[in-house]
């Protein structure tokens, strides 16, 4: 296995040959609704493309969360079966909404499954910003 620094240099490694694979601008936090944002994630065993709902404001997060689940039908037809939960607690402690995609079996360590990875961001990622762009006004429209 890796030591800590190892391991740490692998995660900068994989993020810095994620961007120059594919060098473009994602929207991710760039939404325009506060706390409503796209992520990117990859540990040991498997990655994953999110859309976190993030507001404190439980009646917020969960109006959102309703807008996002109507389309539900959509967003199978761009990303393909998903995960989601309206109640996610993270490590933190923070309640938010999550909806996700995940591919197991890859490891953000081993340099063999990265480019699996990479295809599985881009695919999923744009699949969600496809659905966002094609309903911002709706979404927003709370």
């Amino acid at each position: 296995m890796f030591n800590k620094q190892e391991a740490q240099q692998l995660r900068k490694d994989f993020w810095i040959a994620f961007g120059k694979s594919f060098p473009r601008k994602w929207i991710l936090y760039d939404t325009k609704i506060k706390d409503f944002s796209f992520k990117f994630y990859a540990d040991p065993k498997k990655a994953e493309v999110s859309l976190d709902i993030e507001m404190n404001d439980e009646l917020f997060r969960n109006a959102y969360y309703e807008k996002i689940w109507s389309l539900e039908d959509l967003l199978k037809e761009e990303i393909g079966a998903f995960q989601k939960e309206e109640f996610y607690t993270l490590e933190n402690g923070k309640v938010i909404a999550r909806i996700w995609v995940t591919k197991e079996n890859v490891s953000i360590y081993n340099k063999n499954t990265w480019q699996e990875i990479f295809e599985f961001f881009v695919e999923k990622m744009e699949g969600f910003e496809r659905l966002y762009y094609e309903y911002e006004d709706f979404i927003k429209d709370v």
